[in-house]
């Protein structure tokens, strides 16, 4: 484990040990990842967030938010976490559906946010936004922080990341700045995609091929329905033939996003420009066998030169799961939740 040692409130993870057999990083991306999980969360609100105004006759861009309000007595002084999903996730994914139990019985308000085209029924939002998602939408994140602080007058905002959300936080916190609002107090990001293009490199290894192709699929199905949709934006044809994320952005993300190459979207899109700006209390989760999640050296330097941020990096955990074995009654043995919960909660009372 490692961390700078001015880090915020000096906190120390506890260490992380591997489920028994599942010290292997595969193992422990494909168990921690589909495990089901026990939800105990009441009803959630259903909110629909502008992220985008309508733009050339076409419609508003908005995100789908599932909230869960603790009492509206409380509401405002509770702390409220914003948690964001990982490529092809939603706020149905198991490791956000973790994470918002553990902060709920803590008392805290949580807000699962879908980016952009992801949650609903059937591609529900895909038929409702213009627009495809991309790594680089932090202001996305930003807007839907900015709608709730306002609307209920929030006064301790969390923002949790996983994978490639993780990307988006860390890029709006380091974004933001010193110009970041009072009302955001931590931010987490865990096995966050902060080096796109190393990231992407590294999933298309013959090893990784298992991850790449279900990307792919994941992604050339929900563009296909995209083009359905809106025929008069997207060229279906344009889908012929990918079989890789980085010819997936190429070909589709970077143009349709204003990006001119895959090779420009990741540069620009990357929280790694930024995150030596970051200035509100914030925990970076890493694990050094993720199987295509890369943190490169200087990237890795960034992080611990900046006294704002807690670097904790363990030696196994693969990507996103970090299985652990159970403890007491409430310890389910999914480490970065727990992590997580405490370094927020350190941040927040």
């Amino acid at each position: 484990m490692s961390a700078p040692a001015s880090a915020a409130a000096q906190f120390v993870a506890q260490p992380f040990v591997p489920r028994r057999f599942l010290s292997n990083a595969h193992l422990q991306t494909i168990f921690g990842n589909s495990l089901p999980r026990e939800n105990r969360l009441p009803e959630p609100v259903r909110e629909m967030v502008e992220v985008a105004p309508a733009k050339d006759g076409q419609l508003a861009s908005k995100v789908l938010c599932l909230c869960h309000w603790q009492p509206e007595a409380v509401r405002a002084e509770r702390p409220t976490a914003i948690l964001v999903h990982g490529l092809e996730g939603s706020a149905n994914s198991q490791y956000v559906v973790g994470n918002a139990n553990k902060l709920w019985r803590a008392g805290a308000n949580v807000v699962r946010m879908n980016m952009r085209n992801c949650g609903g029924q059937n591609y529900e939002m895909a038929q409702r936004t213009p627009t495809l998602y991309n790594s680089g939408l932090s202001g996305d994140v930003d807007a839907v922080m900015r709608f709730f602080i306002a609307r209920e007058r929030l006064q301790k905002v969390v923002l949790v990341g996983y994978s490639m959300g993780g990307n988006m936080v860390l890029k709006l916190a380091g974004e933001l700045g010193a110009d970041a609002p009072r009302e955001l107090h931590t931010v987490v990001g865990v096995s966050p995609a902060m080096d796109l293009d190393a990231s992407v490199t590294a999933l298309h290894r013959r090893i990784n091929r298992y991850y790449e192709r279900r990307f792919v699929r994941a992604l050339l199905r929900r563009y296909r329905h995209k083009a359905v949709c809106f025929p008069q934006i997207y060229d279906a044809g344009l889908a012929a033939g990918i079989t890789s994320v980085r010819e997936f952005d190429d070909r589709i993300t970077a143009p349709y996003s204003g990006f001119a190459s895959a090779e420009d979207y990741y540069y620009r899109a990357a929280a790694a420009r930024v995150i030596g700006r970051i200035s509100v209390p914030t925990l970076v989760i890493h694990a050094q066998d993720d199987p295509f999640i890369v943190v490169t050296r200087e990237t890795a330097a960034k992080v611990r030169a900046n006294p704002n941020i807690t670097f904790v990096e363990t030696r196994h955990g693969g990507h996103c799961a970090f299985l652990a074995a159970r403890g007491a009654a409430e310890d389910d043995g999914y480490w970065a939740e727990t992590t997580l919960l405490q370094f927020v909660m350190a941040h927040v009372r």
